[in-house]
């Protein structure tokens, strides 16, 4: 069965930087696009980034310009660069694969049936 590995997170100041990566344990289809989500405390999930194959982006008004989001070593593995990181950035960052639904407003998370596969989760924590 198809599984999401995160790596990365922690915890750092803020401006510091962290990088968190997404590897699917296979392939699935050219139009296999992956993305972050991101929940912070009490609050809902939220896209972050997302790439798709041909290496299309989108990121949240919220950290657009401090983010980027790339493919690693081929196109089942995800990473992204957070920069000038903020407290606010504080959260759980799920890795998510395969959209089916809403790209963007997952219905429930983490394990919304928007996207096929949810990783689960790796903590970022930013403190001031």
């Amino acid at each position: 069965a198809m599984r999401l590995v995160e790596s990365g997170g922690g915890s750092v100041q803020a401006g510091g930087s962290l990088r968190v990566s997404c590897k699917a344990s296979q392939f699935v289809s050219d139009d296999f696009d992956m993305a972050w989500y991101r929940r912070a405390p009490g609050t809902e999930c939220e896209l972050v980034s997302r790439i798709n194959t041909r290496g299309e982006t989108y990121y949240s008004d919220s950290v657009k310009g401090r983010f980027t989001i790339s493919h690693g070593n081929g196109k089942n593995t995800v990473i992204l660069q957070m920069n000038s990181l903020k407290p606010e950035d504080t959260g759980v960052y799920y890795c998510v694969a395969g959209c089916v639904d809403d790209c963007y407003v997952t219905p429930w998370c983490p394990g919304g049936d928007n996207y096929a596969y949810w990783g689960q989760g790796t903590q970022v924590t930013v403190s001031s």
